[in-house]
């Protein structure tokens, strides 16, 4: 029962749900993209995303002092049916401005624009923040 109460009160954030709606659209997101797309802080963005992790639905890959998030390759058997049941609907309530906001930053990136992790840029390496991954 404990870890069915944990997925819910993951998901009973509007944030988290955000976060995850973006996850499933995209692939795999850094803190530096939800921190910019969500215009929140890195450490909000990293709460919200280790809550995530720690119920399950999310793991992480660091790189450097980067963190990038995806959803979970071995879910529990809970959280399988859960994104099961998000996977078709929950992508497509991503709004068309976080969306825009994702694609502008990415672009942004990718022309060196702004410090963060490495861009989709193949070889290219931006510089790094200290200290970025609290999560």
């Amino acid at each position: 029962m404990r870890t069915i109460a944990a997925v819910f009160k993951a998901l009973s954030d509007e944030t988290r749900l955000s976060m995850l709606g973006l996850l499933l659209r995209e692939g795999e997101l850094c803190v530096c993209d939800f921190v910019e797309v969500l215009g929140i802080t890195q450490s909000k963005a990293s709460r919200h995303l280790r809550y995530l992790v720690n119920a399950g639905l999310l793991q992480d890959r660091r790189e450097a002092v980067w963190v990038h998030f995806r959803i979970t390759e071995t879910p529990g058997v809970v959280q399988r049916h859960v994104l099961d049941s998000l996977r078709p609907f929950l992508p497509g309530q991503v709004s068309p401005a976080l969306l825009s906001a994702l694609n502008a930053w990415r672009k942004s990136k990718t022309q060196g624009a702004t410090p963060c992790c490495e861009s989709d840029a193949p070889g290219a390496r931006r510089a790094t923040r200290a200290a970025v991954t609290s999560a």
